[in-house]
């Protein structure tokens, strides 16, 4: 009889879990997405994707081409050294030296520009006169500008400056006038 009672009491509580499982089923029913709203959920992840690897295809090949254009950065700022060596000596043996020497020397120096000049290397020009701009020039001194039109300008060019492609690598170090 005690069974029958317990028997009882669990088919009444089954009877009253009944409604709230098929409440829950409804709510899950409602819940799971449709087919079409998982196609475009995943169209979106695949699209997304494809732009991002798209940019990372973009990057990379930029950076590749930024690092052949700039791989020998280092190799010419140790060459403007001998740059700036062959000069001077052009300048020197001008003043008391051999007319030949000075045609010798000359052409080396020719022929080694050009070589720095084919690998990208370029010269910027620089006169007395110019507007001084931060990002071309390096003021070493300023001096008492010997005319009113030089205030703020280039007074003169101590030693020249280089770029490779776009970027500055040597600064053109300049004096101005105040």
């Amino acid at each position: 009889m005690e069974n029958q009672d317990i028997n009882e009491e669990n088919i009444n509580n089954q009877d009253e879990s009944n409604p709230q499982t098929e409440t829950t089923t409804q709510e899950n029913v409602t819940e799971v997405p449709t087919a079409e709203e998982l196609l475009a959920e995943e169209k979106d992840r695949y699209i997304r994707l494809y732009a991002e690897f798209e940019n990372y295809k973009k990057r990379t090949s930029k950076e590749k081409m930024d690092f052949f254009t700039y791989a020998n950065q280092e190799m010419m700022v140790s060459m403007l050294g001998v740059l700036d060596d062959f000069e001077r000596a052009l300048k020197e043996i001008a003043k008391n030296g051999n007319p030949s020497d000075l045609q010798g020397v000359e052409l080396i120096y020719q022929k080694f520009k050009s070589k720095l000049t084919e690998k990208g290397l370029k010269i910027m020009e620089v006169r007395a006169g110019d507007t001084f701009n931060v990002d071309l020039h390096e003021a070493i001194t300023q001096i008492p500008s010997p005319s009113e039109d030089l205030k703020g300008k280039i007074v003169d060019v101590i030693e020249t400056g280089y770029t490779l492609g776009d970027k500055v690598i040597r600064f053109a170090k300049v004096v101005t006038g105040n």
